[in-house]
């Protein structure tokens, strides 16, 4: 494990997600935000991790535009010092980010993670993650040449055996403005969609291993990275008054 920041090294946890384990400052109250809002959902990121990642995406998006061998090595060198500040946050060596980065190429732009909220009696359909064994709502990365609905609907089928169709937009939440854990190499946005249930029995899948039904004051432990309890309550409301209008950050 590598040494931390002063800023980071009280109430340290590790967080391990796609390989990289990150000591963090515990983030009190996540399991019991509840109706407390946005308002109150701080970001988790430390704030070298997000001009890391500034870092990179003008890497990248200056390597791709700019032909010129001498802009072209200061962008790569640009590219490596958010590799060293990321790693520097991790167990992960810096090639690793390095590596990571090398893969991605054209002007940089945020990632898309759809999530389906989809109730029954009250409660809220959910699936356990094999990766990490916790809870989220069905979701995922969006697929190329799939809408946003077509990627919320195909996600709550192969995850958890339900046939749904989408009926609102509720939220578009950008992941760095919430304390979700561990923070990502890229800039995420989180859609999620009201998904009226029509058919299907819970059926797990290699991704997903079980597949339930909760309440909302019997949440299992959530996987904080995918979801966070103030969205699941979120979700609820716009459920109870569909006119609430989409909540966007």
């Amino acid at each position: 494990m590598k040494a931390v920041s002063p800023l980071h090294s009280a109430t340290a946890l590790q967080v391990t997600v796609a390989g990289f384990t990150r000591r963090t400052p515990s983030v009190p109250g996540i399991a019991g935000l509840g109706n407390m809002g946005q308002d109150l959902c701080m970001a988790a990121e430390p704030w070298l991790w997000t001009l890391a990642r500034k870092l990179q995406a003008t890497a990248q998006t200056g390597l791709e535009y700019n032909q010129n061998e001498y802009d072209r090595e200061r962008y790569e060198l640009i590219g490596k010092i958010a590799a060293e500040l990321m790693a520097a946050h991790c167990d992960a060596p810096i090639e690793r980010f390095q590596e990571l980065f090398a893969q991605q190429s054209g002007y940089a732009t945020p990632k898309v993670d759809v999530r389906a909220a989809a109730f029954r009696d009250g409660k809220i359909l959910m699936v356990r993650e094999a990766m990490d064994g916790l809870w989220t709502v069905p979701g995922g990365w969006a697929d190329v040449n799939d809408s946003p609905r077509e990627a919320a609907e195909r996600e709550v089928w192969e995850e958890s055996g339900f046939r749904v169709k989408v009926t609102k937009l509720a939220a578009v939440y950008d992941r760095a403005k919430h304390p979700h854990e561990p923070p990502l190499p890229f800039h995420v946005y989180k859609m999620f969609f009201l998904c009226e249930i029509l058919s299907g029995e819970p059926t797990p899948s290699r991704e997903t291993p079980e597949v339930g039904f909760f309440e909302l004051d019997a949440l299992p432990p959530l996987s904080v990275s995918r979801v966070l309890e103030f969205q699941l309550r979120r979700m609820s409301e716009h459920v109870k008054n569909p006119a609430l209008a989409t909540d966007f950050d």
